[in-house]
């Protein structure tokens, strides 16, 4: 395993000029020896290319890519030891179960009585141990994915394991399975796992370490619990959590924080002038009227999510979500409410960026 320092920008254009120019920002991070980490963002966002980047698929027009400190930046993917797992299986179907995953230790030239070892651990891992006998042309589409996962993960020397949004194809129940599985593996081996997703469930459930990104920006490195709790940026509080974070249009000024024309007590020191104020759903309270520091909303939608219910208020010109359970006194569309909106949980952002 290695640890995995990037110092660098890309731009697959010659001379850019400007940001939209670049596919990855410049950037400067460390990926930890034997971590589990995640780069999660919408499609275009750059995660595929920083993957690229590191196995040695792509060489970044500016900057370095280390291995424990070594410079690896145009060294290929064999040279750095990297094992990639792509999104759809890349198998040999004329070779058994047990031959595909044998295939990447037989080429370097691993005694054969390690291999028999190694291969029944990995096929173990996955619960193919009694589908090693079987021809690969024979299996599901997911049969052979885990088939490729195997062999991404049965080098025992390999420095890193990179996985590019490799449970698309899988059956949902089964994908929820497989997460648990890649988890316990990586709890066993230590190795040092990097998956790609635009799915905040396989990313917050797989990972350690969460990396969020959007337009070739690395926007929080975080674990999930940091993510959800205090976004550091406007879109990671948008992007994570179902429905995401409630962001609203505030003003502070003179130790007041103006919400439309609602005035109320500023809970902390902030910065004057235009804040976005930020409030999960879960954490929005719905209070009387008549409660102090609430502010006044009008109900447009109830529904009723099974677990929970969803409950849309309009305040302030701003549509604001709210996520109560179903112990929870749930008002009629159209009535009237209070949103204790300031609390612990609140958030505040000066240009996107979380005020400290």
């Amino acid at each position: 395993m290695s640890r995995i320092d990037l110092d660098l920008a890309h731009s697959y254009r010659p001379n850019p000029s400007q940001d939209s120019d670049y596919a990855l920002l410049p950037l400067k991070m460390s990926f930890e020896d034997g971590g589990a980490y995640a780069l999660l963002g919408p499609s275009g966002c750059g995660k595929t290319t920083m993957l690229n980047i590191m196995s040695g698929l792509l060489v970044p027009s500016h900057g370095s890519v280390c291995f424990d400190g070594r410079d690896v930046t145009r060294a290929t993917p064999q040279e750095r030891n990297i094992a990639q797992v792509f999104q759809f299986p890349v198998i040999y179907d004329t070779m058994t179960v047990a031959e595909n995953l044998a295939f990447p230790l037989k080429n370097r030239k691993v005694p054969a009585d390690q291999i028999r070892q190694r291969v029944g651990q990995i096929a173990e891992m996955l619960d193919m141990s009694h589908q090693l006998d079987m021809r690969a042309a024979g299996l599901s589409a997911d049969q052979k994915q885990k088939i490729s996962l195997g062999r991404g993960l049965v080098r025992p020397d390999v420095s890193a394991v990179l996985f590019d949004e490799p449970l698309t194809v899988i059956d949902p129940h089964l994908k929820w399975q497989l997460r648990r599985k890649l988890k316990q593996i990586h709890h066993e081996l230590k190795l040092t796992l990097i998956y790609v997703t635009h799915d905040q469930v396989e990313a917050l459930t797989f990972a350690d370490q969460v990396v969020v990104m959007t337009r070739g920006k690395v926007v929080q490195l975080g674990a999930p619990d940091a993510l959800f709790e205090r976004p550091a940026h406007t879109f990671v509080g948008h992007f994570i959590g179902s429905p995401g974070m409630n962001l609203l249009e505030v003003e502070a000024q003179n130790g007041s924080l103006r919400i439309g024309d609602r005035v109320l007590p500023v809970p902390r020191p902030l910065p004057e002038g235009p804040l976005r104020l930020g409030i999960r759903p879960e954490y929005l309270r719905l209070v009387p009227l008549s409660e102090q520091g609430c502010l006044p909303g009008t109900v447009t939608r109830v529904q009723d999510i099974g677990t929970y219910f969803l409950v849309t208020v309009d305040a302030a010109g701003q549509s604001l979500k709210a996520r109560l359970s179903n112990e929870t006194a749930i008002p009629s569309t159209g009535s009237l409410v209070g949103l204790q909106i300031l609390g612990d949980h609140t958030c505040f952002y000066q240009n996107e960026e979380l005020v400290a």
